[in-house]
């Protein structure tokens, strides 16, 4: 067998290799369509012909690999993040990799607050919280992929600072970019030509190049998938429950010192230490919370897990991480948010202060923040 014989095809769109063993990956094709010559790929495919992207995701590592040449190009990067994990689907970092080129920060499913939500006094949290994550941001645009609320400002605001540049499209897994994305296709392109492909320096994998009709390029980056956000650990059939598709109902908890909280198995604050005071969990409608004694915690947990307290189930928590325990003090005359990512946040709405201890899958992102709300 020939060199030329082994190596990988390549899609004609985009020159991604090809395989045909997982479609939520880069360069899935059918296998039937890889022996047809220019085979593409499934998201170039949808793009040409239903003016349609379709999310693919990478690792970390490979996803770093990617960013590491826009800082030399001249562009507008827009970052989309989910407000319900805000800080598990922020790219940390990504100042460094953007050089000088603007970032326009578009959050994602504001409809999961409530109307009645300040949005002025959200927007400034957002740019505080992205401020002290080192990311500095020309604009930020609150919209609703699944409501279409707000999608307008976001394309305006692309027409502002695009100013005849290219537009790379960055963000998590999970977060709407494309939703985004075929959005600005509709907007943008006509897609009457080829798509065309262009390589990141020092990289294998390849992003896709949506032409527009001005000879610039939306470009289409893969979802990057980060191993600390709840959604990335789940099983797949539990996703619906822990996601939420409505908006947030607020559970609001009278706790004494010594008392428990279960997020169905996810989950579990404890407070340890403070004054009387109350907690407002926001999670997905899906979960179900259960109050407990702090002394019969541990055993209400081995005898209900999988069942009372799920998801997971009994047989899915055999292999899912074990939990690690997270100690917080919360300051007194202070709004705090107990943020773990991709489940929730725990609001603490006590004036004297408290200590609790958050036990979180390991791995799982858990951290204090200034209230959202």
């Amino acid at each position: 067998m020939t060199q030329e014989q082994i190596k990988p095809l390549r899609c004609a769109g985009c020159g991604i290799p090809l395989q045909n063993e997982d479609q939520n990956t880069p360069g899935f094709v059918p296998a039937a369509s890889l022996e047809k010559d220019h085979a593409v790929c499934q998201r170039c495919f949808r793009i040409k012909n239903y003016s349609e992207a379709s999310s693919v995701t990478v690792d970390q590592d490979e996803f770093l690999k990617l960013l590491g040449g826009i800082a030399s190009t001249d562009s507008l990067v827009v970052h989309i993040v989910d407000l319900f994990d805000f800080q598990g689907s922020l790219i940390s970092g990504l100042q460094r990799f953007v050089g000088n080129n603007p970032v326009l920060l578009v959050v994602n499913k504001i409809d999961l607050l409530p109307p009645v939500t300040n949005w002025n006094r959200l927007r400034n949290w957002v740019q505080k919280q992205a401020r002290e994550d080192g990311l500095k941001v020309v604009d930020v645009v609150l919209c609703s992929a699944r409501r279409n609320i707000g999608f307008d400002r976001v394309v305006e605001a692309i027409n502002t600072y695009r100013q005849n540049k290219d537009v790379y499209v960055v963000g998590a897994t999970n977060v709407g970019k494309s939703t985004l994305i075929n959005r600005l296709i509709s907007d943008y392109s006509d897609l009457k030509r080829e798509l065309t492909v262009s390589r990141y320096p020092g990289t294998t994998l390849d992003a896709v190049h949506i032409p527009l009709d001005d000879g610039k390029s939306i470009i289409d980056t893969p979802g990057i998938v980060y191993a600390w956000r709840m959604s990335e650990i789940i099983p797949r059939k539990d996703l619906t429950a822990l996601l939420p598709d409505k908006p947030l109902k607020p559970l609001t908890y009278q706790l004494n010192e010594k008392q428990t909280l279960f997020i169905g198995a996810l989950a579990r604050l404890d407070f340890l230490e403070g004054e009387r005071q109350s907690f407002t969990v926001n999670v997905s409608s899906g979960l179900t919370v259960h109050r407990t004694k702090l002394e019969r915690a541990d055993e209400l947990y081995e005898q209900h897990r999988g069942v009372m307290l799920s998801p997971p189930s009994q047989e899915d928590l055999e292999t899912f991480p074990a939990w690690t325990k997270h100690r917080l003090r919360i300051p007194p005359n202070s709004k705090q948010d107990i943020f773990i990512s991709g489940l929730g946040w725990i609001q603490t709405n006590g004036k004297t202060g408290a200590t609790v201890d958050v036990h979180a899958p390991r791995g799982i992102k858990v951290m204090l923040r200034e209230s959202i709300l």
